[in-house]
């Protein structure tokens, strides 16, 4: 992962990819992972996501983790919330209120560090990386997540056209990182108006992921 180019993005404020609302494959969808109340939400590479308001407004604990300390602070700042800050291992905690944000690398985020999540939502994770990174992300999701199910947006698109990020990441490719852990449900696929920043054409697609029979671990 470029952290120089994420840190980059966040200190010149270049952040086209932030929505200024919770997306709508979110908040159409995230239901058929059928989990209850208080169940806790792990989203990866989070930013300042308003889909994690989305969550946490409907009793959900959630749990990211983010490269750049600028979006934790202005997370906070937006949900009027004051954190308890803390270090642990590599990262940085950042705590209130059913919210728990961790500062850093991903890949030096540990199972114990993260504790048990419930599901996984992954809107801008997996696309914001490339190849070879990507295929080192998925492994380590799902081990530190002991392979909780997923709600993964995914984006299409001629690559050739449009160099990353954000990545094109096709059913073929969702398939090879995850089928083997996982069955995969595509919920919705849409185009999306204007295409990728008006270059060329592009799709996003919904995926329910829910893990194979032993593939869920406790331990």
């Amino acid at each position: 992962m470029d952290e120089a180019f994420w840190h980059a993005k966040w200190q010149h404020n270049e952040i086209g990819f932030h929505e200024p609302q919770p997306n709508p494959l979110l908040t159409n969808h995230f239901a058929a992972l059928h989990l209850p109340a208080g169940a806790r939400v792990f989203v990866p590479l989070c930013g300042k996501s308003r889909d994690i308001h989305w969550l946490l407004e409907r009793g959900y604990q959630v749990v990211g983790i983010e490269l750049s300390p600028i979006a934790v602070t202005q997370l906070f700042a937006e949900l009027d919330l004051t954190p308890r800050i803390s270090t642990v291992g590599q990262l940085q905690r950042f705590e209130a209120a059913g919210l728990c944000v961790f500062v850093g690398n991903i890949f030096d985020l540990t199972r114990e560090e993260l504790g048990p999540v419930d599901a996984v939502y992954d809107r801008a994770a997996l696309i914001a990386l490339p190849a070879l990174v990507r295929a080192q992300y998925a492994v380590h999701l799902v081990s530190i997540t002991r392979a909780a199910p997923e709600l993964v947006v995914c984006m299409e698109y001629d690559q050739s056209r449009k160099a990353g990020p954000p990545f094109c990441v096709d059913e073929q490719a969702l398939r090879h990182y995850y089928a083997q852990t996982f069955g995969l449900t595509c919920m919705a696929r849409q185009p999306i108006p204007g295409g990728l920043k008006g270059v060329c054409p592009a799709v996003e697609s919904v995926w329910i992921m829910m893990p194979r029979d032993g593939m869920r671990t406790k331990a």
